[in-house]
């Protein structure tokens, strides 16, 4: 059991300059829907070089709003990647438009867009819209140009799901979230991510009608804007309102923003801190065999979220569930991401058991664990967690082979 102090696979950083900003916004006149929610929103806008964004108190209802905002139905289908949290597919499902999954890449862990090429053929004889919701998976952006091409629908709305990939940038160096190639880009602020707000998250979107459909969302359905409200003038006065549609509330606070404006001054170190980080874990495990980390093609414009490793825990005679209880007993915290979409009960509720459908999601669930990656966590950290790895992995091998070697036991015969 290790003495040292617990090493989470994620943590926020918060500093004195958050503490103070946070005091500051609890301190005014207005704690919620105001001037700093409005700042953030704007900075946020400017930094991912988009016309809009609308702040949500989560990444879900973020997603949930995008859905909204594009008006999903029924006779709607949502293409997207089984390597996700739950909140992409039920941006679709919960307006009653049916899933549609595509296998992934394993070097990057995002959609195979050959697929999902693929997919989009077989859709354009189909009625209804065709949603599609590319994850940037640990922060690795997909290829969205590649994407762009591929849609042939006027119909199709694109809704980039960068939960993982704020500073992340496209190819072509833009960054991800301008919405150049689609109509709305969502992101998370949970303390796991690249900047944190507690709880929280944004739609980046170019669009002003999709603008004003987020912003409906937020507050439940309601409508101020004198030039969309549906009563005659001489009903209408100073406060009057109306309730347009039933959505909820999602709204955003005012000290949420103020970390969110604080911790975005910090956000490039944040990053260059994380892309360090993945070199040292990269270099530590270069000639470490069965290992793999997602390709290095995409590391000078990925703000990382999570730093992935795929193990042959069958090469290595050993579960991944004893690899994550002894490494716990080492004070290393690790995750899964993620389980399959279609292995969770609602789902296998309602199409049974499809994962030969998708080989490589399976090859990879099965050797996935995402290790500690956050912008306090030191180098000395990540040479402690990999030897710890090295270590576990190396017994384990070892009992294989000297179990291997040794004669078999036969029964002896009596004569």
């Amino acid at each position: 059991m290790s003495t040292r102090p617990f090493i989470p696979y994620a943590r926020q950083s918060i500093n004195a300059a958050d503490i103070a900003e946070v005091g500051r916004a609890l301190s005014g006149d207005v704690i919620t829907r105001g001037a700093c929610v409005e700042a953030f929103e704007k900075a946020m806008a400017l930094y991912c070089g988009a016309q809009y964004a609308v702040a949500f108190n989560s990444g879900t209802s973020a997603l949930l709003a995008a859905g909204y905002a594009a008006k999903i139905s029924a006779s709607d289908c949502l293409i997207t990647t089984p390597n996700t949290f739950v909140a992409t597919v039920a941006m679709g499902m919960q307006r009653q438009a049916a899933p549609i999954l595509v296998d992934i890449d394993r070097d990057t862990g995002n959609l195979d867009l050959q697929q999902v090429e693929h997919t989009l053929a077989e859709r354009r004889s189909s009625r209804g819209k065709t949603i599609i919701a590319p994850v940037h998976f640990a922060g690795i952006p997909v290829d969205m140009q590649r994407l762009d091409r591929m849609v042939r629908s006027p119909d199709a709305v694109v809704i980039e799901d960068a939960a993982h990939a704020l500073g992340s940038r496209y190819l072509d160096g833009q960054m991800v979230g301008c919405c150049a190639w689609s109509q709305m880009t969502i992101f998370s602020f949970h303390p796991a991510k690249t900047i944190t707000t507690g709880e929280g998250g944004l739609v980046t979107t170019n669009d002003p009608d999709l603008y004003h459909r987020l912003r409906l969302f937020r507050n439940n359905g309601i409508e101020r804007d004198p030039s969309r409200l549906r009563a005659d003038v001489s009903a209408q006065y100073n406060g009057y309102y109306e309730t347009q549609d039933l959505t909820c509330n999602y709204n955003f606070t005012d000290f949420q923003a103020a970390l969110g404006l604080s911790q975005l001054q910090r956000i490039d170190q944040f990053i260059v801190k994380r892309r360090e980080l993945m070199s040292h874990y990269r270099r530590l495990l270069h000639e470490v065999p069965n290992i793999r980390l997602f390709t290095a093609d995409h590391d000078a414009k990925t703000a990382f979220h999570l730093c992935v490793m795929q193990i042959d825990f069958a090469y290595y005679n050993i579960s991944r569930a004893q690899v994550i209880a002894q490494l716990r007993e080492e004070g290393v915290g690790v995750q899964v991401h993620y389980i399959p979409l279609y292995r969770h009960p609602c789902f296998q509720r309602a199409c049974g058991d499809i994962s030969e459908y998708f080989p490589n999601m399976e090859g990879y669930y099965a050797q996935a664990l995402s290790f500690p990656l956050y912008y306090d966590l030191s180098m000395e950290d990540v040479e402690y967690v990999v030897q710890k790895l090295k270590d576990i992995l190396a017994k384990s091998l070892q009992k294989k082979h000297s179990s291997a070697s040794r004669p078999a036991r036969g029964r002896r015969r009596r004569l």
